[in-house]
């Protein structure tokens, strides 16, 4: 991997000039510019604090910017992430988010060296699709205490809404104030100005210079670390063995959410670059940087696509775009820090729900839905509202669950035909008369779901017949199921004297019989090339 590593950076900074420096450098400050309110907003929604999410996407975009499976890839703090942590450290604590950061950074760095980097490729586009909108709701709903003032209890959206009959929902209008118009900015701003300067960084910039001169009364960020080593940040005492068992399945869901979102993000900008991923290096780094973070204060980082597109879009030449602009957060954290910290907690939460919104890949949903696909509307319902309900990992498996089971219900039915010999129709001439004799043509994967097919097929056939053969061209796979329910045939028609052909078998089929020794209970003879020959070995007999 090492030495894969150091071939893609000679080939990356191959003719590296003045001009290309440049380039990256103002790329580098364009993503910074997208990535501040960002960071601050993340920071807050994890459960955490505007700090650590800045410090989160200097670290990511030093350490994981540098070691990334491509020049393109910028990490740091993401909203889908912010929806796994806001659980975490309502139950655990900070500490209990940076251990369960520092076991998910392991976890991706044996992924990469067991080269799972492909394992997304087996996730479908709809599984995907439904836990973005279902992180989407997740956030959203995250954000109402502070858009609205108000307070709620409860870790997962319905709770946090059930929560507000209790408590009441007492609506702090200048805390609503700033929410609805960092919204407005950002949808009203021109999207030509939005090349040169983020709406969103638009939108906190003129809530906070309206704080500052009128002095509102809503919570604000507070204070911003001048250092990259804060009080708060990992302890090597706390990952004992305890701690680490409690936050095992947690750190899963992080990794797991580490993997896709990274490795799709550079699937989906490896596309704009014209640059392909090399996915076990991206996860080598994602596990490096998460492992690292944690002593930093920092939250778990993973690839973000937001950055990412911006970084290519404007001209980003290789990963010292990344290295830039976590330098430029760097200095905005130390000489802008008593102005963010007045930054009022509404404001992000509006930037945070328009991201909610934007995540949400409304032309694939709209798709699914005005084509009526009805597999991959089943397979988006469920693993969104399973993202809502219980979490990320949970609802991967179910979608992935569901999806298989689809699979297998829509390609239950075996497309298997029964057809006479008609002479006129063969090349050759017949010596025997074959009116007792057919052929049972089998087209698709033979499987539990389907098996059954075959022996209700020559229960039709049995009287009429002395040979039948099965003509298994169309077959590319079969499993135990579809090898016993041709044992059964076998004997079936032995005890009606009927003889039994196989013709056309395909070489992965065939394997799973010899395995099964049913190539010896049919008898070697019986497997011919094709029904032709078949039709010899039957005339051979007499």
């Amino acid at each position: 991997m090492f030495k894969d590593y150091v071939l893609s950076l000679k080939k990356e900074f191959a003719g590296y000039n003045g001009q290309k420096l440049v380039m990256d450098i103002l790329a580098g400050l364009t993503v910074a510019a997208v990535a501040l309110p960002l960071a601050l907003a993340f920071g807050v929604s994890s459960g955490a604090d505007a700090g650590a999410g800045l410090i989160t996407a200097i670290i990511a975009g030093l350490l994981i910017g540098g070691l990334s499976g491509a020049s393109y890839q910028i990490s740091g703090p993401t909203g889908a992430m912010s929806a796994i942590l806001i659980g975490l450290s309502t139950t655990y604590g900070l500490q209990g988010v940076f251990v369960a950061s520092f076991i998910s950074g392991v976890m991706l760095l044996i992924a990469s060296l067991f080269k799972f980097g492909k394992i997304v490729s087996f996730i479908p586009a709809s599984v995907i699709t439904g836990f973005t909108s279902g992180i989407a709701i997740i956030i959203a709903t995250g954000q109402i205490d502070n858009f609205f003032g108000v307070t709620s209890k409860g870790s997962n959206p319905i709770e946090k809404i059930l929560s507000y009959r209790m408590l009441g929902f007492n609506v702090n209008l200048e805390a609503l104030f700033f929410g609805i118009l960092v919204i407005a900015i950002i949808i009203l701003w021109p999207k030509k100005w939005g090349n040169i300067f983020p709406a969103s960084l638009a939108g906190i910039i003129i809530a906070l210079i309206i704080n500052l001169v009128f002095k509102f009364n809503v919570a604000e960020v507070g204070s911003i670390p001048s250092t990259l080593l804060p009080k708060a940040r990992l302890s090597l005492n706390s990952l004992n063995l305890t701690a680490i068992t409690n936050l095992i399945i947690p750190a899963f869901s992080i990794a797991m959410l580490g993997m896709i979102e990274s490795l799709l993000c550079g699937a989906s900008a490896g596309k704009m670059k014209n640059e392909k991923l090399n996915a076990d290096q991206e996860l080598f780094a994602q596990g490096i940087g998460n492992m690292v973070i944690p002593f930093f204060g920092g939250v778990p980082a993973t690839a973000a696509i937001a950055r990412t597109s911006v970084a290519i879009k404007a001209g980003g030449q290789t990963r010292l775009v990344s290295i830039f602009h976590a330098a430029a957060l760097l200095i905005s954290m130390f000489v802008l820090g008593p102005f963010m910290s007045r930054i009022p907690l509404s404001a992000l939460a509006g930037v945070l729900i328009m991201t909610a919104w934007k995540m949400n890949e409304w032309h694939e949903i709209k798709q699914f839905f005005s084509k009526r696909i009805k597999t991959s509307m089943t397979q988006f319902l469920v693993t969104m509202l399973a993202t809502v309900v219980f979490d990320l990992t949970v609802a991967i498996v179910i979608g992935v669950f569901i999806s298989m089971i689809l699979f297998v219900i829509n390609n239950s039915d075996l497309d298997i035909e029964t057809s006479d010999i008609e002479p006129q129709r063969l090349d050759k001439e017949l010596n025997y008369d074959h009116q007792r004799t057919k052929v049972i043509y089998m087209a698709g994967p033979l499987f539990f779901g389907n098996q059954e097919q075959i022996i209700t097929k020559v229960n039709e056939i049995l009287n009429e017949c002395n040979n039948i053969i099965f003509s298994m061209r169309g077959v590319p796979s079969i499993d135990d199921s579809g090898i016993r329910e041709f044992i059964d045939v076998v004997e079936l028609c032995r005890q009606n004297n009927i003889n039994v052909l196989f013709a056309g078998v395909q070489k992965n089929v065939m394997k799973q019989f010899k395995r099964h020794h049913f190539v010896e209970l049919a008898q070697p003879n019986n497997f011919c090339w094709d029904v032709i020959k078949a039709l010899d070995k039957i005339e051979q007999k007499g």
